[in-house]
Formats: structure tokens, sequence, C-alpha cells
């Protein structure tokens, strides 16, 4: 992240109630499937469905969720939380987390600890990633988290990492793929899965990993080296190149023999990151972010290399300007597209998939089918509790999202 201790604000995708847009008119059997499509799982004994937490602290963002599940393989979000909080700050120049890096994600933690407390979860996830497990005094600040939030996390390999932003994005695979690179692009780290499906799907798409990689450079740590303010053309060929040559190292088959031939359907990208999401907001023209028409939306490659175009011609303040990327962003979106780039001139496809999802979703995923949440009982449908119109406008429901 750029150096000058910004403060921390909630991020555009923060799935605060004022951060919702208002609901569209629906007809009424459309009314009447999302009303159950929204009611909550409830066991046969009349218990409503436990509830799981998953919780991500990242280079530049703390996430929490807060989730129940529902269907086979679908979950409904009660309570979530998403904050910017510049975990990784100035980490690339001194290999160690600020002080008021550090202060800003406790601040943000306590919020967590405080959401976590008010409810009875069955079982919770919370983990920390390149930031706290690079850092010379990664150790030592999770040891700091726990005396002051009472919040435990573990820092995740990056193996771990992959496996789960695969998971939660297992439902946006096309069922006609045989093959997918899925990349994560973070602030410190760019993870990347190969997925080859074959004939046999499996229900944990995981388990189709076949090769994968973790980049050690993000949005924060390239913008930080390069300068995420003042992007030229020549300036955003060097971050591309740079990542190119990461990339070189990593063995992977060619894009002929993962599309099997067939490079319009056998193969496509799906990406998930901020980097993505933010092309799609730019891409829809959105007057404000909104999560519903980003997540799933298919880019062509067309589209994709317009949008990079576009960003490139702005300047900071007109980045600072657009609603879904906002000041808090422009000064890293550039240093995504980068990293973009250069998985796109490794693997050139025809599509890409955006998700609006990511390693959340995939704990969440984990856990449930771990307890064998959707095995066990089959969800009956019950008139909906009540809830306040706060709670009612936090809610979201993920379908199609077993891993």
């Amino acid at each position: 992240m750029a150096s000058g201790g910004k403060p921390a604000t909630a991020d555009r995708s923060s799935e605060s109630p004022r951060s919702r847009p208002a609901e569209t008119a629906a007809s009424p059997q459309q009314s009447a499937r999302s009303e159950r499509l929204r009611a909550p799982y409830v066991a046969p004994s009349g218990l409503q469905a436990p509830l799981y937490a998953a919780l991500d602290l990242g280079t530049n963002n703390c996430r929490l969720l807060v989730a129940q599940p529902t269907r086979p393989g679908q979950f409904r979000v009660v309570d979530a939380f998403s904050r910017i909080v510049r975990l990784g700050e100035g980490l690339g120049a001194s290999g160690r987390l600020s002080d008021d890096a550090m202060e800003r994600s406790v601040e943000a933690l306590k919020i967590c600890a405080a959401k976590l407390d008010a409810r009875s979860i069955r079982r919770r996830r919370l983990i920390a990633t390149e930031a706290a497990r690079s850092a010379a005094n990664g150790e030592n600040f999770l040891k700091r988290v726990a005396e002051e939030t009472g919040l435990e996390l573990e820092i995740i390999n990056r193996e771990t990492e992959a496996r789960l932003a695969v998971s939660g994005c297992s439902s946006l695979v096309d069922r006609e793929t045989k093959s997918v690179v899925l990349f994560d692009i973070g602030g410190g780290s760019s993870e990347i899965a190969v997925i080859r499906i074959g004939e046999n799907r499996s229900s944990r798409l995981a388990n189709h990993i076949t090769h994968w990689t973790s980049l050690p450079v993000g949005v924060v740590t390239l913008s930080e080296r390069h300068g995420g303010e003042h992007v030229t053309p020549q300036s955003f060929e060097l971050m591309v190149r740079e990542v190119e040559t990461m990339l070189a190292a990593f063995e992977s088959p060619s894009v002929d023999i993962l599309a099997s031939g067939t490079s319009g359907s056998g193969f496509h990208l799906i990406g998930t990151s901020g980097t993505v999401t933010t092309l799609a907001g730019v891409h829809l023209d959105l007057p404000r972010y909104d999560r519903r028409r980003v997540d799933g939306l298919w880019l062509s490659d067309e589209e994709v290399s317009a949008m990079q175009a576009r960003l490139l011609s702005w300047d900071f303040a007109a980045r600072a300007a657009n609603p879904c990327i906002g000041p808090d962003r422009a000064d890293l979106v550039l240093a995504g597209c980068a990293i973009l780039e250069a998985i796109r001139r490794r693997w050139p496809s025809t599509r890409m998939r955006v998700a609006d999802r990511g390693l959340r979703e995939g704990l969440l995923t984990d856990m449930m089918a771990d307890d064998g949440a959707w095995r066990r009982q089959r969800p009956r449908r019950f008139q909906r509790p009540f809830t306040s119109g706060e709670e009612r406008s936090r809610e979201r429901v993920h379908e199609g999202n077993q891993a």
C-alpha cells in the first residue's frame, strides 16, 4: 500500500446496510422464490441451523462473515464486516508491520470480536495471510491481537490460501469447462491454481487442482515499488514484466492442453480480487458498487483489455472519483491490473469470470462440508422469523457454493 498513513475506512465492498442498493421490483413468482431462498435453514426439530464464522486478515483488508447453512452447498450470511486496514503498508521496505498498521488492524479486529461474542457460533476459523506470514514481527502481532481482542488467528500457508480461494469460487466454474486457471490477486501475494476437471467432477473443486503457485507480489507490494498514484504506460509495462518474470518459473500445462482443443468453452479464467471486481464495476458503469451485479459476471478478453486501458488513461484523481474504486483503492488498482495482465498473457482466454468471493467463503464452505451440515438434515421451508430491517439488509444468499 502506498505510504502516508491513510486512515482506515470501510472499503467499497463493505456489507454495511448503507452500502446495499435498493431492491428492484420483482414479479410475485420471483418474490416468492427470493423469500424461500432467504429463509434460514431450519432443522426438522425446529431449531435454526448453527452459525459459522470466517475471518480473513489480509495485507489490505480485514473481513468477517457469519453464516448458516441453507440448501445443500449454500449458506446465508447473517452478519458481515469489511474494512481496509492496510496491514502491509511499508512492509516491503522494512520487513516489519508498522505501528500504525497494527493499530488500525487491532481496532478492526475488536469490532469483529464484538460481533462474534454477540452470537452463538458453532465453529469458526480466523486466518491471517501474507502480511502476517512474511513480517518479522508477524507472530508477535498475533499475540497482541489475542491479548487485546481475544481472537486467536492462525497464519495459513500459501497452498492453503490457494485451496481456499478455489473452494470459495466453486460454483462459478462453468459445467462444460474442462480446465480453469483461478487467480486471487491479494495485497501482498497472488495465488494461482490450475484446475483440471475432466469427466468426473468432485464435489470439492479443490480436489481438481493439478498445479498451483503463490507469487510474492500483490497490489500493495507492487504499487509501493513502482508508484501507484502516477502510473504511465511505461511504468505499467515494467510492473507487468516483473510479474511475468515470476510466472516464468511456474511450470503449467499450455492453454491448448488445458482447453482440450476447444478454447472457447473448454477453458476460462476466474478472477477473485478487488482488481477484477473493480474492472467489472467500471465496465458496468455502476453509480456505486453492487456485489449482486458483479459476482459471476462474464467479461470477454476484449472487454478486460478495454477496461484496463480506460483505467490507465485516468489520473489518480479520476480513479479516486470513480464510485467503484474510491480514494482507498485508487493507488492500487493499476498494480492489480498489471498482475492481471501478466496472467492473461501467460494463459490467454476468450473470457474471464468475476468472483466477488474468496477466502471467507472458502472457509465457510469447508467447515460446513466437514461438519456434514448439508448431509445430516434436509432443509425445510418455514416462515421466516422476524428480523430487524438492518439485519435483513445485511443478509445475502450464496448459491451453489459447495467446493
